[in-house]
């Protein structure tokens, strides 16, 4: 409720629609992924490898003449979706494939020329609730990106002969079945006369494909499907089986898929599918290997960010694990989803072919494919979306995000994230201990008196083993709030000291344990002349014993943010500055008698100087201090689990930038 309020009040000409899909089938689309977190639920095998073939079985041929050209597609853009799928509403799930339509059919029927007669249309208009773009990684490396490879004979095209002319408009997998006919992709991807093509290869004719062309029988498809903003978008996914080919099926050819539930928002995934010809002048299989899942806000979807998918990866399965032996894995997604699986933005906007979306594989899901193998169309009902994740929000939010402090105030033995923001309103984020956020509290509604507090930070000043908030206002006066998790903000708190000219002075504050060996107890001040003190033993009402690190100098004016934490594994803390010209250095050892070691984790960069927040708190499960959060000038936050004294962790996105 406070979150939604922040959003109104921060940004109400901004929608908040941040979730849009680019439909990734047959219009042209995206992919997304992130970054870093542990998987939620039981965890997902990193994927091998892909890209190892079987020998060619004797499948059926026919005398349909090789031609030596494959046509390019002069299709104009019209959009951006991942998809050119005929079935773009709600309805009963049944295909209408063409009884007589054979293999023979199919491989005289579909010419090197009408494989490669790309077109790429689109429906989507609009953005869904929720949505932001990703940006290039703070960390300073580049977004991730997929690569083209030769592909793997359980994953293949799509061709369909409905609505004119079209080359290969989704990817399929074949997936365990009973009658070994069985082929999983998006529900916008039905097609009449539809063939799959395992494995394959645009240098080769119909009749040349070394699996073979498999026309489908039927399609499965659930009732309440619909490929638009609402939440039946979240069912975009379909069966389909597959006529003999030579008097064998299709799995017995090319081997089958096991499918699992996806076990949550946040898994390590390989995406496999075949972008279009008009976005894929190789016309090969294309991959985003190992990228991280996120969820979709206001969906029960996934998102992955990675260059190159684009339209016709709709439909192609999203592998938790992989084996290499029998070309074959565990899926636990299909790109499709919202807007048929991808951001509503145009051809030539980058997220076009970054973003990318599955539905999530639960109840429904292998209600339909339990449905699929007995050959059923059974109306299971009326889509009831489940519960959706906690969600921070979005970047046009988090712009506002003025001061940050972590710590345990709510005594978890984790700590938990206090975000005070520019209209005086201050916010508890609780942590599940794992590295997210699961709900927030309002400590403060907005006001004038929160407006004034210039630097914050968080310790055990009083010893209850639930941490504190200190305050240094505007005017000097500094306040210490003891118990925050439990006793809130809407009290007076202990003055460690009134107004006064000195303390306006105290350009950043840091709570560690330089000195102490039991509790955050230790207080550093930047000065805004360059000194550096630190006061060790303070408690409720006493700065305790001052320390001089650094006299006034030039260099210190520059040091931009601090935090400490455990980043060197040892018992005592550290402290890390970020440099105003986007250096980052963690000083290794620091006490009351020196200022520690400098380690450099990176040098000056461009992206590190638009940081204007930072903390550093205990999220994750090897319970140190070591997890840097840090809040970007466009509202992008973004947590590092597990930093250590010379790199900064795994990246991990809380908030995507506005």
């Amino acid at each position: 409720m406070h979150l939604l309020t922040r959003r109104i009040r921060f940004t109400a000409a901004a929608t908040l629609c941040s979730a849009l899909l680019l439909g990734h089938a047959a219009t042209a689309q995206a992919a997304t992924p992130a970054p870093t977190p542990t998987p939620t639920g039981s965890a997902a095998a990193k994927p091998a490898p892909i890209g190892k073939t079987a020998p060619t079985p004797q499948l059926s041929t026919s005398s349909t003449p090789s031609l030596s050209a494959k046509g390019k597609s002069k299709a104009k853009d019209t959009g951006n979706g991942n998809s050119t799928s005929t079935g773009t509403g709600t309805g009963t799930g049944k295909g209408t494939a063409n009884a007589d339509w054979t293999v023979q059919d199919a491989m005289r029927f579909w010419t090197p020329e009408r494989m490669a007669s790309a077109t790429d249309p689109s429906g989507r208009v609009g953005q869904p609730k929720g949505w932001t773009a990703p940006r290039k990684k703070r960390s300073g490396a580049a977004a991730v990106d997929g690569d083209h490879f030769k592909g793997i004979k359980s994953v293949g095209t799509l061709f369909h002969t409905d609505k004119g002319m079209k080359a290969h408009s989704c990817t399929a997998s074949v997936v365990q079945s009973g009658g070994h006919n069985l082929i999983l992709t998006a529900g916008h991807c039905l097609g009449d006369n539809a063939a799959f093509v395992p494995m394959y290869d645009s240098a080769k004719t119909a009749s040349e494909q070394q699996f073979g062309v498999w026309p489908v029988k039927e399609w499965f498809r659930d009732s309440q499907y619909a490929a638009d903003r609402s939440a039946n978008s979240d069912l975009d996914f379909a069966f389909a089986s597959l006529k003999e080919n030579g008097g064998r099926n299709v799995q017995d050819v090319v081997g089958a898929n096991t499918l699992a539930r996806t076990p949550g928002f946040v898994n390590q995934v390989t995406v496999v599918g075949y972008p279009m010809v008009g976005h894929n002048p190789q016309d090969r299989a294309f991959r985003c290997a190992n990228v991280w899942t996120t969820p979709l806000p206001a969906y029960n979807q996934m998102q992955i960010d990675c260059g190159g998918m684009w339209g016709g990866v709709s439909g192609g399965p999203w592998f938790s694990r992989f084996d290499p032996s029998g070309d074959t894995g565990e899926i636990i997604g299909n790109v499709g989803g919202f807007l048929r699986g991808g951001p509503d933005v145009k051809p030539d906007n980058p997220l076009y072919n970054r973003i990318t979306y599955s539905p999530m594989h639960g109840d429904r899901f292998f209600q339909d494919y339990d449905d699929a193998q007995q050959g059923l169309h059974t109306d299971h009902g009326s889509y009831h979306q489940p519960s959706l994740p906690y969600s921070m929000g979005s970047g046009s939010t988090w712009e506002h995000a003025k001061l940050m402090a972590a710590g345990d105030f709510n005594g978890a033995g984790h700590s938990d994230l206090i975000v005070v923001w520019t209209d005086g309103e201050v916010t508890l984020y609780t942590s599940d201990g794992n590295g997210h956020f699961i709900t927030e509290r309002q400590l403060v509604a907005a006001n004038s008196t929160w407006t004034h507090a210039e630097t914050i930070t968080a310790g055990d000043f009083t010893g209850s083993n639930q941490f504190d908030l200190m305050v240094r206002w505007s005017d000097g006066e500094v306040t210490l709030y003891g118990d925050v998790g439990t006793k809130g903000l809407n009290w007076a708190g202990t003055r460690m000291i009134g107004q006064n000219s000195t303390w306006q002075h105290a350009a950043q504050i840091a709570a560690g344990r330089f000195n102490s060996s039991n509790y955050v107890t230790d207080l550093m001040v930047r000065w805004s002349d360059g000194e550096l003190t630190l006061y060790t033993n303070v408690s409720a009402g006493s700065f305790g014993q001052e320390h001089r690190l650094k006299d006034h100098n030039d260099t210190w004016t520059h040091a931009n943010l601090l935090t400490s934490g455990e980043f060197s594994g040892n018992q005592k803390w550290d402290l890390m500055v970020q440099w105003s010209d986007g250096e980052l250095d963690n000083y290794v050892g620091t006490t009351a008698s020196a200022l520690g070691t400098e380690s450099r984790i990176q040098d000056h960069n461009e992206l590190w100087i638009h940081n204007t927040v930072m903390a550093t708190g205990n999220f994750t499960a090897n319970h140190r201090t070591d997890d840097l959060v840090v809040r970007g000038s466009d509202g992008e936050t973004t947590m590092y689990v597990d930093t250590g004294e010379d790199h900064l962790g795994t990246e991990q996105n809380l908030v995507p930038r506005a």
